[in-house]
């Protein structure tokens, strides 16, 4: 695939997001300013626009991301047993199977409910619209501001943990609902928000290539008597007797090799749109095991602690296709900010005035021993909601009619070959979307048409 190029998302400043959704009329001096934040958040979300933003100065959304994100390697490599106990203490299940090794990812997912996230702030509803009143400090009391686990605690306040800023996350996304609600007329996607109750909250731990031998290896040591395969801290052991010894080495061997494939088209994720209304993110955290070298000369296996690194070149490795100008592009972001992110439920109730996002999550290059946590949050309509179709053009295409290259030493026709190829693995919605459908019915055949038995990635 060619080289992608660089989408610096535009930025909408928390204190902005308050003031826009607020039911309060503006006060006449910013109305020229507020007006043009509209505006633009509508052309960024919209046909014209890559259909994703991102929030920034997010009170405490430093600590939050802190408290919870590393959570996601720790749980994913645990062993299958006590993982399963924690994941039925905090009340987490996933919608992926841990059993299998060569999983890329791992996932731990819980249903948070609006009124809990309502009322975790000081403001309540008021005619579907909160007051803005201490919401910056709504999230954490002040005084609480360091991340104190310790590593024999660490998952103690998992679940308080994950519903924090999965509340945190949902009121982003309504006051958002409520700004688009504005522009186009009505309150159809705040309304469906809150009619479905719930929101589906995800950890999520891509994993690295050491990530996978590692559960291979724990896999085959199971039942050791000698040496626990991992502790608890996320931390590797070998005996130091000679058969060890040489399975360490094979081991650092085969994560070198792969390490050194350079393989650039490697996805963690592939191609695909959300069907929900919302998707709200947490800019990714990188982890890179600090000790791990082919030179390693003590007879200990390398120790896995999980260092938190800048992103790769800059970038989230989170990939949109932008239909407009047929690119493929990187998002930039900070690490500290919220991405919210169209779906396709958003598109057809908008009736196109938003638009969904093509995208993907890929691997960086050359950096396979890197694995990337993140947190997101799915506002999806109620199961029961009914999507009329009659005033809405259900055939997006894929291919845009001009290309915005120059520079990038791309033609016209790398791009067009590129948005070829994902259409083969993309099922257009007009294949999976028929007049009153209800959400639920949607969201089984979208599921179906990808990862079914002769889904279009039923093998990825």
């Amino acid at each position: 695939m060619a080289e992608a190029g660089v989408l610096e998302l535009y930025e909408l400043h928390y204190s902005d997001l308050l003031l826009l959704s607020s039911t309060s009329p503006v006060p006449e001096e910013g109305e020229e300013r507020a007006e043009k934040i509209k505006k633009t958040i509508m052309e960024t979300l919209g046909p014209t626009g890559p259909g994703l933003l991102s929030i920034t100065g997010v009170p405490k959304a430093s600590i939050l991301r802190q408290r919870l994100l590393p959570l996601a390697s720790k749980l994913a490599l645990l062993d299958h047993d006590r993982r399963k106990h924690i994941l039925k203490e905090h009340n987490l299940g996933s919608d992926v199977p841990l059993k299998n090794p060569d999983r890329n990812v791992s996932s731990f997912a819980m249903q948070l409910k609006y009124a809990q996230a309502l009322e975790s702030a000081p403001g309540k509803l008021n005619n579907g619209a909160r007051s803005n009143s201490n919401l910056e400090s709504a999230h954490l009391d002040d005084n609480d501001d360091e991340v104190t686990d310790s590593p024999e605690d660490e998952f103690a306040n998992l679940s308080a943990n994950f519903r924090e800023l999965g509340y945190c996350m949902m009121e982003l996304g309504l006051r958002v609902a409520q700004i688009c609600d504005m522009a186009i007329g009505g309150q159809e996607l705040e309304r469906s928000l809150l009619e479905s109750g719930t929101a589906k909250g995800r950890l999520i731990h891509y994993h690295s290539s050491l990530d996978n031998l590692l559960i291979k290896a724990s896999g085959r040591r199971k039942g050791s008597t000698k040496k626990q395969a991992y502790c608890e801290k996320n931390q590797v052991l070998l005996s130091r007797s000679e058969q060890k010894q040489s399975e360490r080495c094979n081991l650092v061997a085969n994560v070198n090799e792969v390490g050194s494939s350079g393989n650039q088209g490697n996805l963690w994720q592939q191609w695909h749109y959300d069907y929900g209304i919302f998707t709200v993110l947490t800019g990714p955290m990188f982890l890179m095991p600090s000790q791990l070298s082919e030179n390693t000369a003590t007879d200990q296996f390398p120790v896995l602690c999980d260092q938190d690194c800048p992103f790769p070149t800059g970038h989230s490795y989170l990939r949109i296709f932008d239909a407009n100008t047929n690119d493929v592009l990187m998002v930039k972001t900070s690490s500290e900010s919220f991405i919210i992110q169209v779906g396709e439920s958003a598109d057809i109730l908008s009736r196109g005035k938003l638009r969904s996002t093509l995208h993907c999550v890929c691997r960086p290059p050359n950096l396979e021993n890197l694995s990337r946590e993140t947190f997101v949050v799915f506002l999806q309509p109620a199961w029961s909601k009914t999507f009329s179709i009659s005033d809405y053009n259900v055939h997006h295409s894929m291919l845009g009619c001009h290309s915005s290259n120059e520079g990038n030493g791309l033609t016209e026709l790398d791009f067009n070959e590129v948005a070829r190829e994902i259409h083969k693995i993309v099922p257009p919605l007009s294949s999976r979307l028929k007049d009153g459908m209800t959400f639920a019915e949607f969201s089984r055949e979208t599921t179906k048409q990808y990862y079914g038995g002769s889904g279009l990635q039923s093998n990825s």
